[in-house]
């Protein structure tokens, strides 16, 4: 089944989801964080998963810059797939979602979590303003719109503003 494409939304969250929001490609990215480069290594982390639906996703997540492929064999042809930067910086946003996932769909406590190399001790992850050094929360925040916003988003947003003012 062919997915909805986001690509001409001016929405950074819907662009993200473009990329990395089917089924299956979020958790390949984790298997690479967890040290998978290959496709054998990607398949033994995720055992449900499809040999072609692992290929059609690694190939997508190539197109995206996820990942890049190298060739490690030439008979047969084998390849391994390496985070790029823009692979690397999904690091935060994984862990987000592991956060968000051990605090409202874990009853038995954290399934997963992050252990400081230096101090062996938990890690706290939390999303912060980087001026500030303070939590992100939705009280303190609002959107709204960057320089690459259209004029139909700022006006969104504008009209939204004047609704909660």
């Amino acid at each position: 089944m062919q997915h909805k494409s986001f690509k001409g939304m001016i929405c950074p969250i819907a662009l993200s989801l473009d990329r990395v929001g089917e089924w299956w490609s979020i958790l390949i990215i984790r298997e690479a964080f967890y040290g998978a480069k290959k496709f054998d290594e990607f398949q033994k982390g995720l055992p449900d998963i499809a040999p072609n639906t692992l290929t059609r996703r690694l190939k997508r997540l190539v197109d995206a810059d996820v990942f890049e492929r190298h060739r490690y064999s030439d008979r047969p042809a084998r390849y391994e797939y390496v985070l790029t930067q823009c692979g690397r910086d999904f690091y935060p946003v994984l862990w987000s979602l592991a956060i968000w996932g051990n605090k409202h769909f874990s009853p038995n406590g954290d399934i997963i979590s992050l252990e400081n190399l230096k101090t062996k001790k938990k890690a706290v992850p939390f999303l912060a303003d980087k001026v500030t050094g303070k939590e992100l929360l939705p009280s303190d925040y609002k959107v709204v719109a960057g320089p690459a916003a259209d004029n139909e988003l700022r006006r969104k947003i504008v009209n939204r503003d004047a609704l909660a003012g």
